[in-house]
């Protein structure tokens, strides 16, 4: 995966902010080395900090589909690799039951399964397919929610970017895809995977620097506006006893639904009857809504 902006970290984190994500020095460093050095990138944090959404940047960025693996409990390694078309493969067997010169022409049974068993029938998942489609960005997107022997066999892929697929052979990447793993530490993940990968923790941004997300993602909202959603925000944020603080996504779609009514400024009335846009627990409403007055006159 070859590009311009790749030429060094800060190459990468100015075009980052052209595709309007705002990476800190930090965030550029580690995805270039993982790029430079084709090792996956294992992105933690807090949902709604970016994680996921530096993928899809860098997939725009230079121009390179993006395959996404969604994890989730009980995922097994067919739903990553591959499956076979089962309702395909019956019918090819009716098919040939209902040719009778087949029968005559003395096919033999093994010949018949090997058939069955061709590349047409080949059902590619996201693993496979980032091996065969590279250059590619691979986002396997929160494999905390995966459990330890998915991720025991995620590790061998990742090791030797290659699979065997015991009726084709075995299928390896000619460049390895630029591969992202997400994580909102809902369970701790193994050594091994992480001695593999290079390691960034993103924390939520600061106020001026969410403001600057803000305002690259949605350039036509009134600065005001804007600074006014991300300083309520932020002083939510640091209401530790929320079940779950608001990330830059619920920060984006509040300032996204007031715009929507035509808001032009914050008040208690409008942000009480929003903030479902942004906090998504009752307990968590009913806190922030007890504490609006006090944070907007603060």
């Amino acid at each position: 995966m070859q590009h311009d902006a790749l030429t060094s970290p800060d190459t990468l984190s100015a075009a980052l902010a052209g595709t309007a994500y705002l990476a800190d020095d930090g965030l550029a460093t580690v995805t270039w080395l993982a790029h430079s050095l084709q090792r996956p990138l294992l992105l933690e944090g807090e949902p709604g900090t970016g994680k996921t959404a530096l993928a899809e940047a860098v997939a725009e960025l230079v121009d390179v589909p993006l395959i996404r693996l969604q994890c989730y409990e009980g995922i097994e390694a067919s739903q990553a690799l591959y499956d076979w078309d089962f309702p395909r493969q019956i019918l090819h067997l009716r098919a040939v039951e209902a040719l009778a010169q087949k029968a005559t022409a003395g096919q033999r049974v093994e010949e018949l399964e090997a058939e069955l068993f061709d590349e047409r029938f080949l059902q590619a998942r996201p693993v496979l397919r980032a091996l065969r489609e590279a250059p590619c960005v691979l986002l396997i997107d929160e494999i905390d929610r995966a459990d330890d022997e998915f991720e025991a066999f995620l590790l061998e892929v990742l090791s030797t970017w290659s699979v065997s697929i015991p009726e084709l052979g075995v299928v390896a990447a000619d460049t390895p895809p630029f591969v992202v793993l997400t994580s909102n530490r809902t369970r701790e993940l193994h050594d091994a995977l992480k001695r593999r990968c290079l390691y960034h923790w993103i924390e939520h941004p600061g106020l001026e620097r969410e403001l600057a997300i803000v305002r690259a993602r949605l350039p036509q909202v009134e600065e005001t506006l804007a600074r006014e959603v991300v300083t309520l925000v932020q002083q939510v944020r640091d209401d530790e006893s929320l079940v779950k603080p608001p990330g830059v996504a619920e920060t984006l779609d509040w300032v996204r639904a007031l715009a929507a009514l035509g808001r032009s400024r914050l008040d208690p009335e409008v942000a009480a009857a929003t903030m479902g846009a942004a906090v998504k627990y009752r307990e968590d409403a009913e806190r922030v809504r007890v504490a609006l007055d006090r944070m907007l006159a603060g």
